[in-house]
């Protein structure tokens, strides 16, 4: 029984074109090519942040992301980044009962966004505003806090097998593996990532099954 489902947000819920094109413009870089670099980590299953660091050999990601939002060039998020199953498919599976969390690595500025989007969910957090970031087992410990379940009856949702997957079956949450962005392409039949996820899933719709079955 699930009765509280816990998802990720970056390329589980929101697109990150617009976060990866912000960035290339803000470095000077073809966008192309840090497309490129980005699919590189995705393969060797590298910290998303280490495309930046190859187009721009020891760059400072937190200097930088400050100076872009003090030049007015920061992040932004509005109904445009999300996928389009995101708002039926939440709703559903709180009309069956279950609580809805939304819990990923994002800065507090993402936070405020998504909050100001009035997502059919019952919690919005982010790492930013915990002061721990996925895979960190604390975090999994915030998710289930925030939770209101155990973790057997508490299912997490993302397309990042090292900092979605493979952290949160560690913690004792069930997993749902979601085929969607690079990383959940890239790796979605994966041995490894198939064993530790309890469903893979292509679609959030698919979640509705699940809380139901």
């Amino acid at each position: 029984m699930i009765r509280t489902v816990v998802l990720d947000i970056g390329e589980t819920l929101t697109r990150d074109d617009r976060y990866w094109a912000a960035w290339a413009d803000w470095l000077g870089s073809p966008r192309h090519t840090l497309s490129a670099l980005v699919g590189a980590v995705v393969v060797d299953g590298r910290d998303n942040a280490d495309a930046l660091r190859l187009l721009r050999p020891g760059l400072d990601v937190t200097a930088e992301y400050a100076a872009r939002e003090a030049a007015g060039r920061g992040e932004q998020l509005d109904e445009s980044d999300l996928y389009e199953d995101v708002r039926p498919a939440l709703a559903a599976v709180r009309a069956a009962g279950v609580r809805v969390v939304v819990a990923g690595n994002q800065s507090p500025k993402a936070g405020r966004l998504l909050r100001s989007l009035d997502l059919p969910a019952d919690v919005v957090a982010v790492s930013g505003d915990w002061g721990v970031s996925k895979p960190a087992a604390a975090f999994f410990e915030r998710v289930l806090e925030v939770s209101g379940a155990p973790a057997t009856e508490t299912l997490y949702v993302g397309d990042h097998p090292a900092n979605d997957i493979h952290p949160a079956r560690a913690a004792g949450l069930r997993t749902a593996h979601l085929r969607r962005g690079p990383w959940g392409h890239w790796w979605a039949e994966d041995s490894e990532v198939r064993a530790a996820a309890d469903w893979s899933i292509d679609s959030l719709h698919d979640l509705v099954g699940i809380v139901n079955a």
